[in-house]
């Protein structure tokens, strides 16, 4: 899986990159064709930092999530847990599909 992260107007420290890819590392595990992650931490004027996330697969699967705090890690983690809602959203209904219709 490949895995970027950008910062914009912020520093990103080797602590925010490897607790970034560690948390997201565990993205495939919910849905196996994601082969591309990136981060993207903007820090804002006043403090705040937003972070987006954006996790592609095949078949031009892309999910996209954004967050917005003043503790990087902390928007880190409620993205990536927003992602794997979305994810599993995605699978269920990708599964549901699957098994529809039949004959009676």
């Amino acid at each position: 899986m490949l895995f970027t992260i950008t910062g914009k107007h912020i520093e990103i420290t080797e602590a925010i990159r490897s607790h970034a890819e560690e948390k997201t590392s565990k993205l495939p595990k919910y849905y196996n064709s994601i082969n591309q992650v990136e981060v993207i931490i903007d820090g804002k004027p006043g403090g705040n930092i937003c972070v987006e996330i954006i996790a592609r697969g095949e078949h031009s699967n892309a999910f996209i999530v954004t967050e917005t705090g003043e503790d990087a890690y902390k928007c880190i983690d409620v993205a990536v847990h927003k992602l794997e809602r979305q994810i599993r959203r995605k699978k269920t209904k990708e599964r549901n599909k699957k098994h529809t219709g039949g004959t009676e």
